[in-house]
């Protein structure tokens, strides 16, 4: 037997709710207490009806304003704000209704109308006066009164009394608009002041009137400064060009360079001319001449003259271009200079210009602010000036009508009302009850799994209990055939198969849907023995187990239930066998197991071990070494074998059987088994360790249950109308309870 098959495994999951089938189940149970307060509730609204006098009521009709002037001030202001929402008009509106029906404006009515009528009071206006609004800006104002002349009276006044409240809660209104303003126009002043303070101190303290406008001049200068360095880079890279051009060629021609730069100079190239004539005269007189001649050496010294001086200039001009070069530098670090602080002045100002339209933003929105104030404060004291009454009456008070409770609308309403009640009475006394009702329960209570549940069936219950008493008293046949149900002494399976009935059908294919569920509980390891109780006497164990027996034998299984309830013993009774010899006649005896077995004559195989003779100590005969023999004897030769124990409350036998077999059956008879014992009965088993199969709901309503609506070889009787079945039921369980009470 595996952990998951012991109370403390997992557990069924709850089921929440009220479902609608334990509704009826409960109203079947109490139909009678549901009925008694229907009838109760039902008669008072009736005689209400009867008893109270007319009533007279009449209304009038007023149009009226939905949205404060202060509200409107405020939503006007900002169209955004939650002032302007639906859900304050509605908040306004049921304040307003509120007002309506106050001691503020109730209490004059009653003081004028006291003179005449002394009896009404705040309390009984309010009561009998009703303020409902119609549409947006409409209210129906009705009163009930006793008296139609006390009616037309107290409306006259109220119409009277809501036009002068509507004009002086308009003026209230409009005073408290202009209060409003007042209190907001010296913020709004000083804000704007402030802002404008604050805009000239910027202003001052960065020496500027309008900071986008100086950013852009402040570009533009920049724009200006980039091309003029663009100019100043390109003179300087030509001047560096000349430079080194002028360089190479004076170091290549020494004083006969002609860079472009020497040419175009007028000293420079004055002297290369002159140089040029000589060396022309000193190649024509060389044609002429030695060189050792006067003329050639005149020629030759003045060239010799003329070649330093030609030096000098070339490197005049260098010079110049040298200056040339650091000039254009020095310009160009000047315009970088002057650009880099004119980017650290943009930098600042972009900063400034920032706070600069922050707070213009802020000074534009709170002039706004403050010129719509006092445009509202120009307009609030025009409005206050006028005295129409901005509320209107639509219609006149009606001619009132005489209104009386109807003794038809009252018994319906009441008995609605009275069926509700007693509904929810029998709910609160079934839940409070501790008897167990449903199989919901038994699986909450538990946490078993619930293999099958059982039909009620009192006819096979009063059969047995016949047959176990062999009772023949007059009155037992009479009260039966009173509620129309016989019996005989026959067994109850022979004489519903020749009946073929509902509930026999019903009741059979419970016990074959158990004992198959019973089978795939545990496909891995087939049960072959099991153990049958309960918690208390009286729930229906010896019926499960036997008809289990009867349901498997029927099935081609070899069964052997073994009677272990050794302290009333009854599977003999059931049965129909004779108990001279049994369970302890084997255990005190040489017997063996097949001569005390019995074959029943129900079913070729089922067979039965009686319990024989009662024991003074059952327990100690349950505990013996023969019995544990016996479960493994039965075990081989009957492919299952149940065994019968007596209730688990107050008696250990149930344990001593239970922890040979390979699991427990719990059966639970509804409306018999109580919660506390069940719980006991969990608690005990977890402590013990026995291995539980599952839970069985006994004694279940047939209306809880699907069953067979036709049969193979004749149509099943419909089972009769419910109310009908409850009255036979409750006479049912009053023969049982006589037999039973006779027995004890």
């Amino acid at each position: 037997m595996t952990d998951e098959q012991l109370i403390s495994a997992k557990g069924i999951e709850e089921e929440g709710g009220l479902e609608l089938g334990q509704i009826f189940s409960v109203f079947r149970r109490r139909i009678f207490l549901i009925a008694g307060i229907t009838t109760v509730v039902a008669t008072g609204a009736v005689l209400k009806a009867l008893v109270d006098k007319p009533t007279y009521e009449a209304s009038f009709e007023i149009l009226s304003e939905s949205v404060t002037l202060e509200t409107r001030i405020i939503s006007n202001l900002n169209p955004e704000t939650l002032s302007n929402q639906e859900n304050l008009e509605a908040s306004v509106d049921e304040a307003k209704l509120r007002i309506l029906k106050s001691p503020r404006v109730l209490e004059p009515i009653v003081q004028a109308l006291n003179s005449q009528y002394p009896r009404i009071t705040y309390r009984s206006l309010f009561n009998n006066l009703t303020v409902k609004p119609t549409s947006e800006d409409i209210l129906v104002v009705s009163y009930r009164g006793l008296e139609p002349g006390i009616v037309n009276d107290v409306l006259e006044e109220v119409s009277n009394a809501y036009i002068e409240f509507s004009l002086r809660d308009r003026q209230s209104d409009i005073q408290r608009g202009i209060t409003f303003v007042d209190e907001q126009l010296p913020q709004l002043r000083d804000r704007v002041n402030l802002l404008q303070s604050d805009l000239e101190s910027l202003r001052q303290e960065n020496n500027l009137i309008d900071p986008l406008l100086e950013g852009e001049q402040l570009s533009s200068q920049i724009g200006g400064l980039q091309q003029e360095k663009t100019s100043l880079n390109v003179q300087l890279d030509e001047a560096q060009q000349l430079y080194t051009s002028l360089q190479q060629e004076l170091n290549q021609n020494g004083a006969l360079a002609a860079a472009t730069v020497l040419v175009e100079d007028p000293r420079y190239s004055e002297l290369l001319d002159q140089v040029l004539g000589v060396d022309s005269q000193i190649a024509q007189q060389s044609a002429l001449l030695l060189e050792e001649s006067p003329e050639i050496q005149t020629l030759q010294a003045q060239r010799e003259n003329l070649i330093p001086l030609v030096q000098q200039e070339g490197q005049r001009i260098q010079q110049l271009l040298a200056s040339r070069i650091r000039e254009l530098s020095f310009r160009g670090q000047a315009v970088d200079d002057a650009i880099q602080s004119l980017n650290q002045r943009i930098q600042q100002l972009s900063s400034v210009a920032r706070q600069y339209s922050d707070i213009q933003r802020e000074l534009e929105i709170a002039t706004d602010n403050l010129n719509e104030f006092l445009t509202q404060r120009e307009s609030l004291r025009i409005e206050i000036a006028q005295r129409q009454a901005p509320w209107e009456l639509l219609t006149q008070p009606g001619r009132p009508r005489a209104s009386v409770a109807s003794a038809k609308r009252n018994l319906v309403l009441g008995t609605v009302l009275g069926l509700l009640i007693g509904t929810g009475v029998a709910l609160v006394i079934d839940k409070f009850s501790s008897l167990v009702r449903t199989p919901k329960e038994i699986k909450e209570i538990t946490r078993l799994p619930l293999l099958g549940i059982i039909p009620l069936n009192q006819l096979l219950r009063i059969s047995y209990f016949y047959q176990e008493n062999s009772l023949s008293s007059k009155s037992v046949e009479y009260w039966l055939n009173k509620s129309g149900l016989t019996v005989n002494n026959q067994n109850y399976y022979e004489a519903n198969d020749k009946e073929n009935s509902y509930d026999s059908i019903s009741f059979t294919e419970s016990f074959r849907s158990l004992y198959i569920n019973i089978r795939l509980s545990n496909p891995d390891n087939p049960i072959s023995s099991l153990t049958v109780s309960s918690s208390t006497p009286n729930e229906g164990k010896t019926t499960i187990a036997t008809n289990l027996a009867k349901a498997a034998a029927s099935m081609n299984r070899r069964v052997l239930i073994v009677d272990t309830d050794l302290r009333r013993p009854s599977i003999h009774k059931y049965l129909e066998l004779d108990n001279q010899r049994g369970l302890t006649d084997l255990v005190s005896t040489n017997l063996t197991l097949s001569e005390v077995v019995q074959k029943s004559s129900f079913n070729d195989n089922l067979f039965a071990l009686t319990s024989g003779s009662i024991p003074p100590n059952p327990s100690s005969v349950l505990a013996s070494k023969v019995i544990q023999d016996l479960h493994e004897e039965a075990q081989q030769e009957y492919d299952l074998v149940i065994y019968d124990t007596p209730p688990i409350v107050g008696f250990s036998d149930t344990y001593l059987v239970a922890n040979s077999t390979q699991g427990l059956l719990l059966v639970v008879g509804l409306d018999k088994a109580r919660r506390g014992d069940l719980n006991q009965v969990i608690d005990e088993l977890r402590v013990a360790k026995i291995p539980v199969l599952g839970a069985v709901a006994n004694m279940a309503d047939e209306q809880n249950n699907t069953s067979y609506s036709y049969s193979q070889q004749e149509k099943v009787a419909r089972p009769k109308p419910w109310l009908i079945v409850q009255v036979k039921r409750k006479i049912s369980r009053s023969v049982s309870n006589l037999i039973s009470s006779k027995r004890d």
